[in-house]
């Protein structure tokens, strides 16, 4: 099992968003996502809903600015866990 928390604001202030398992459409929980915190699993991040648009891989870690995943904009629109194979 994943979680990875979303926030509005860099450095991990302002609204959030906590998540565990795959969203096609996150316009209703958060306006723009600046910051994201991954606690546990890996995670594929999408600029669009419906999993389209530019996508970014995450593992576990934090991310206090969207640069630092390599975003070109605070537009974070669906996400989907990336199941484990062992």
């Amino acid at each position: 099992m994943g979680k990875i928390t979303f926030y509005e604001d860099r450095g991990f202030q302002g609204r959030h968003y906590e998540c565990s398992t795959d969203h096609s459409n996150l316009q209703p929980y958060f306006s723009r996502c600046n910051s994201v915190r991954v606690d546990s699993g890996c995670w594929m991040l999408y600029e669009q809903p419906n999993f389209t648009g530019c996508q970014y891989f995450l593992r576990r870690g934090d991310y206090p600015d969207y640069q630092q995943w390599m975003g070109f904009s605070d537009s974070v629109r669906s996400c989907r866990l990336i199941p484990h194979v062992s």
